[in-house]
């Protein structure tokens, strides 16, 4: 059974019907305003991705993030599923509330998995930093004075707080998201930066041409930008601002976030966004709770502001 995520509007069809305006999607923490992709070249579909262009990938991600090296894979989801494959069976502590695919995951390979509630000592740790989806986190320094064998930082959500990332450490594996930042989900990107071995072990298990052509391209040229990049955090942190001030104006209770999404507590359900056509991320485990990425535009913002 998979889990639940959201960035389904037939989720919300099946819900609540089709809106007169149509569905707006805040269910995810994509950013709305995506990094301009330029047309592919004619061989990024008609090729297999060649080994070039995945070593121009890997080196540019691993510039822009300041590791020595960075696994391009299919999404960081990729390595959640594969990773704990490449770890003897062992101890692993995953903090929660948190993505629900750390988790079984860990499980699936074998290992005795604990929930608990704030870093500790284990095996292998598991944080997602900034965390999804109530938005908190941990300064690294924090994380590295927890004892473990492994620490494992999903960092999907740390590109516009890079301060938070725990890229290049030893004994640290961080994984990394494309979609989220650079506004592209589908085009399913993302990396592993760790020990040598431990990547060498992932990338043998995921065989060959891990990425897709368009992928290897689009990703070389977006991590090279680094003006767009500079720019966007400073978008994405105004609009997380305005987005407070909204929600605090419709009575909703600001709980956490990053620049990308905000966690609420608030009366109503889902279906008091619904009414708006406005479709966000709620937790059956967590009543009252929501999740909101960015209004894309002026239209969304006006039926935030009616909800």
């Amino acid at each position: 059974m998979r889990c639940p995520h959201g960035g389904d509007l037939g989720h919300a069809r099946r819900a609540f019907g089709e809106p007169a305006g149509g569905w707006i999607d805040l269910s995810t923490g994509v950013n709305p305003w995506p990094w301009p992709a330029p047309p592919l070249s004619p061989e990024a579909l008609r090729r297999l991705p060649s080994e070039e262009g995945f070593a121009d990938l890997a080196a540019a991600a691993a510039r822009a993030f300041g590791a020595r090296r960075a696994l391009p894979v299919a999404g960081a989801q990729a390595a959640i599923l594969q990773l704990p494959f490449c770890v003897p069976p062992g101890d692993v502590a995953v903090v929660s509330p948190t993505y629900n695919e750390h988790a079984p995951a860990w499980e699936a390979a074998g290992h005795r998995v604990r929930l608990v509630a704030e870093p500790e000592p284990a095996g292998v740790l598991v944080v997602t930093n900034p965390n999804n989806p109530d938005g908190r986190c941990w300064q690294p320094e924090e994380l590295l004075a927890v004892e473990c064998g492994l620490l494992v930082v999903d960092e999907s959500f740390t590109d516009p707080t890079p301060e938070l990332s725990l890229a290049g450490q030893e004994h640290v594996v961080a994984l990394r998201s494309f979609g989220k930042f650079y506004g592209l989900p589908g085009l399913r990107l993302g990396f592993v930066l760790g020990p040598g071995g431990l990547l060498d072990r992932l990338e043998a298990r995921l065989g060959p041409w891990p990425v897709s052509g368009p992928a290897l391209e689009i990703g070389a040229r977006a991590y090279r930008d680094g003006a767009w990049a500079a720019e966007t955090r400073i978008r994405l942190g105004q609009a997380a601002a305005r987005l407070d001030e909204v929600l605090a104006a419709r009575g909703f209770e600001l709980l956490g976030g990053t620049p990308l999404f905000r966690f609420v507590a608030g009366e109503g359900g889902a279906a008091r966004f619904a009414s708006q056509g406005l479709w966000v991320r709620s937790f059956p485990d967590m009543p009252g709770r929501f999740r909101l990425g960015l209004p894309p535009d002026e239209t969304a913002w006006a039926r935030l502001a009616r909800v």
